[in-house]
């Protein structure tokens, strides 16, 4: 305000302290924007990391263009208010000391940092929301387990001879079991409207979940059976036999399921067991109803699934691809776990999660530089009255108290 008084008096027109304000402004802003495109030039490559995008920095036309409208229209807005507010006063006024400011001015000032903590909280609040979700995601009871779980293609020799295979899989050092199944476990693969039950009105529809599965294969994914049994050798007809889970019950009304006769595809088929529901898609949707049959070996959609013991991971894969490489020779052995399958469903919300993070962080970073500039405006404004308050005998520690 000294600074405009004496320009004034000096006989500086009310355009010209326009003009050095808005380009002192701008000055600063461009500034800004050097520093920004630096630092974007740096995270560029951590940021594609944590959000799976491949996005570059190309100083193409339009983006050129953008920047500098971006530039000015932030010089100009951020420079207004001191180039139009300030130019006006008249110089008497300001060395009078009547330029103060008013109580519009100060709640506006104080509004604004209250603004920036209104949004540092509200992102805390996210990020305090989203966390307790992820970690319902990864631990939940999906209903099967899905730690320590490799799945492979069953392709090659293995297709034709997956049982004699499985079998040499459960002699090797580590394999706890193993089985196989043309769904992926990840959700849906395939399904059809073909179970008709008795009861059933004709137009009624029904989705179910088809799981072609070998011997063992409930054991294997350490399902649990809410009635009935699994499939087994024991059972010579098993392969004409089918099992629900308990979603496909209540969908189909039937209130003592195991051993009643559904009909799959128009072929008669006796319910064995009921397997507890399990997620096969993600934790968005409720379960659906699930059938089992016998899949005979050969279906080119197979993947063979093996459990192996926690802390052997490495020596038992080891003896798993020596099997596989045995019966399969030529063809390379890749294997996936499934509990990495299962977190690529959830990919969009645990990117949420880190980016609500870092920008919680940034937020309570400029919040606290705005409160830090507003403490070090009213400072100044106190400086005499700071003065005569220590010459009366207060300290520091009554200063700092009563600020």
């Amino acid at each position: 305000m000294k600074e405009v008084g004496i320009k004034k008096v000096l006989g500086s027109a009310r355009k010209n302290l326009i003009f050095q304000f808005l380009a002192e402004s701008i000055l600063l802003t461009i500034i800004s924007l050097v520093i920004a495109l630096g630092l974007a030039w740096i995270l560029l490559s951590p940021f594609n990391t944590l959000t799976g995008e491949h996005i570059n920095l190309d100083f193409s036309p339009p983006l050129f263009l953008a920047l500098i409208g971006i530039t000015l229209f932030t010089g100009l807005i951020s420079g207004s208010y001191p180039a139009l507010y300030l130019s006006g006063f008249k110089p008497i006024a300001l060395f009078r000391g009547k330029g103060k400011s008013s109580f519009a001015e100060l709640a506006g000032r104080q509004g604004l940092v209250v603004f920036q903590f209104a949004l540092t909280v509200i992102l805390i609040i996210s990020v305090l929301v989203v966390y307790p979700q992820m970690k319902f995601i990864q631990s939940t009871n999906l209903g099967y387990n899905k730690d320590h779980l490799i799945r492979f293609a069953s392709e090659g020799t293995i297709q034709h001879t997956e049982y004699t295979f499985i079998d040499e899989l459960k002699k090797v050092p580590g394999v706890v079991n193993a089985s196989y199944t043309f769904n992926a476990m990840v959700g849906r693969n395939f399904g059809n409207y073909g179970i008709d039950w008795p009861g059933k009105s004709t137009d009624e529809s029904v989705y179910f979940e088809g799981f072609g599965v070998g011997y063992d294969f409930i054991e294997t994914m350490d399902m649990k059976m809410a009635a009935g049994r699994s499939f087994s050798r024991n059972y010579g007809l098993d392969s004409t036999r089918i099992i629900v889970n308990q979603a496909a019950v209540r969908a189909m009304n039937l209130k003592h399921p195991v051993g009643q006769t559904i009909k799959l595809f128009g072929q008669p088929r006796q319910i064995i067991g009921v397997v507890r529901d399990f997620h096969f898609e993600s934790l968005h949707v409720p379960v659906k109803p699930v059938y089992m049959t016998l899949d005979p070996p050969g279906n080119p959609w197979d993947k063979i699934m093996v459990r192996i013991k926690a802390g052997q991971e490495k020596g038992t894969i080891a003896g798993i691809q020596k099997c596989y490489e045995t019966y399969n020779p030529g063809f390379p052995f890749e294997f996936h776990f499934l509990d990495q399958a299962y977190q690529k469903q959830y990919m969009t919300e645990m990117r949420v999660e880190i980016l609500s993070r870092y920008f919680a962080a940034l937020a309570i970073l400029i919040s606290c530089l705005g409160l830090f500039g507003l403490a070090t405006f009213t400072a100044q404004r106190r400086q005499k009255e700071f003065g005569i308050r220590k010459i009366a005998g207060a300290t520091p520690k009554d200063i700092a108290a009563m600020s």
